[in-house]
């Protein structure tokens, strides 16, 4: 797994505590395809809250003091929570619900981008993934439903593939891409899990994702994948 990569350096799993995140840091641990593996999320240390950029901004900085990532995924989301609920109608549709989606779902990786691709290798392969949702495809939006979340996944998609056609400018082999990782047993997806979908554990979903990533090349960068690595409608 991650054969594409060059022998060695630093991997980094953003939301290592969400099912997917700590999934991702296991995989990337027991691979042995870099020489260190790093989670982030609030309850690290340091400590990094996508609604803090600067608690970004420092992570950034601790994390250049080790070396040069060769790899970041943002394995971050939000669904539902106590106050937040996907919307059925326009009529659900609340300012600070849809707010409080941009903010976790886009804003926060906007400004993971800002500061971590930054800290890229300028030669040889490497990738920032940030992990998005199918239904943030407006081609592939036949039911409706789910506003804010569909919205915000497509906002990211687009910040993804305009941070790609910059970082292009400067480093040709790296990539920035959108990845779907399929509807997983996890808090975030298990109330609306549908009978008839698969449903993937997540070290499966982690698993599938690495390998999308590892097939990837500098062509693909400012794509949207799914996990069989099939290009989605955007």
């Amino acid at each position: 797994m991650l054969d594409s990569f060059p022998s060695g350096d630093l991997a980094v799993v953003i939301g290592a505590s969400g099912g997917i995140g700590g999934a991702l840091l296991r995989v990337l641990e027991g691979s042995r395809s870099f020489t260190e593996t790093v989670g982030m999320g609030r309850s690290t240390t340091p400590a990094l809250d996508l609604l803090d950029e600067s608690s970004i901004a420092g992570c950034a900085q601790w994390l250049g003091r080790l070396g040069r990532p060769r790899l970041i995924v943002v394995a971050t989301g939000l669904l539902h929570r106590t106050s937040v609920a996907p919307e059925k109608s326009t009529r659900q549709l609340d300012p600070s619900v849809l707010a409080e989606l941009y903010a976790v779902n886009a804003i926060g990786p906007a400004m993971v981008m800002k500061h971590f691709l930054p800290l890229l290798p300028c030669e040889g392969k490497a990738v920032l993934a940030v992990l998005s949702a199918r239904v943030g495809s407006i081609e592939d939006n036949h039911l409706g439903g789910w506003f804010g979340y569909r919205a915000s996944k497509a906002a990211v998609n687009q910040l993804v593939h305009t941070a790609a056609i910059e970082l292009r400018r400067r480093q040709r082999q790296a990539l920035c891409v959108a990845l779907h990782p399929g509807t997983v047993n996890t808090a975030l997806s298990a109330p609306f899990a549908k009978t008839g979908l698969e449903v993937q554990p997540p070290c499966q979903a982690a698993q599938r994702i690495l390998a999308v990533i590892d097939r990837l090349g500098p062509e693909d960068s400012g794509g949207f994948f799914d996990h069989h690595g099939k290009q989605v409608p955007w």
